[in-house]
């Protein structure tokens, strides 16, 4: 991948009409390699929000509920600042220094230019609904019921406040979860398809994004490399304006499996 993206990143140089049409016959290619580190998750049943684990919970992870999954795929890793600047042409990040760091200072709002730009090539990728997002950090039918995304052990697993150097850290240098996701816990805060609602009353129990109600919120999950243990669980929730973006706060890939 790492050529490819560096290939594409000479056409964006090269000027951006050039870049463009390059970028659209370089794209099928770009997205192969994207493919291979998508994780297929399948589907199930389990308990969303506030279960016993989690501890100290939030009012907004409340009341549990049993949800629905069905099969879908989710990134392997944090999109990257190398990705996002092979498909944008620029890197808006604060710790750009670092090509394979999760790229940051990136709103909901800009996502879906990258979404658009990324799915040129008949690809459908998308932001994952919350659900999915929950049920994939909390390992899916493999879970084995950890406060966090692959452990009880924070540092394990997670870049955060405390282990960080106030920066963001490569991909995947972490413990995986049980489905080989890395930095479900901590590195950046993760955007996800979701309205924000202040509970979970009246939530769908299928799988699919809450896009009811307030929308100019949308959910963030995840902790980042500032936030303290607790915002790390994977149960922990918050939200912020589609239009806000900071150096803590990124995303990941998922894709829609058609059987």
């Amino acid at each position: 991948m790492k050529a490819t993206l560096t290939f594409l990143l000479a056409l964006f140089l090269a000027g951006p009409a050039v870049a463009q049409e390059q970028l659209a016959e370089r794209l099928p290619e770009i997205l192969q390699t994207v493919n291979a580190q998508m994780v297929r998750v399948e589907g199930g049943s389990f308990t969303m929000g506030c279960t016993p684990e989690q501890e100290n919970c939030n009012d907004d992870e409340k009341p549990t509920r049993r949800v629905q999954i069905n099969s879908f795929e989710i990134g392997k890793y944090e999109v990257t600042q190398e990705l996002w600047e092979a498909v944008m042409g620029e890197n808006p990040s604060a710790f750009a220094d670092c090509p394979q760091c999760p790229v940051e200072t990136v709103s909901w709002d800009d996502i879906q230019v990258f979404l658009a730009k990324l799915n040129a090539g008949g690809e459908q990728y998308r932001l994952p609904s919350e659900a999915e997002w929950e049920y994939a950090a909390r390992g899916g039918q493999q879970s084995k019921g950890f406060q966090y995304a692959g452990s009880n052990d924070w540092a394990a697993v997670a870049w955060y406040y405390e282990n960080t150097d106030n920066r963001t850290h490569p991909v995947g240098q972490k413990q995986a979860n049980e489905l080989g996701l890395f930095d479900m816990s901590g590195n950046v805060r993760e955007w996800v398809q979701d309205c924000y609602s202040v509970s979970y009353d009246g939530a769908p129990s299928d799988g699919r994004a809450w896009e009811e109600g307030n929308c100019v919120r949308r959910v963030i999950r995840s902790g980042s490399w500032y936030g303290k243990p607790s915002y790390i669980r994977s149960a922990n929730r918050f939200w912020y304006a589609t239009y806000f973006h900071n150096n803590n706060l990124g995303f990941r890939l998922a894709r829609t499996i058609q059987d």
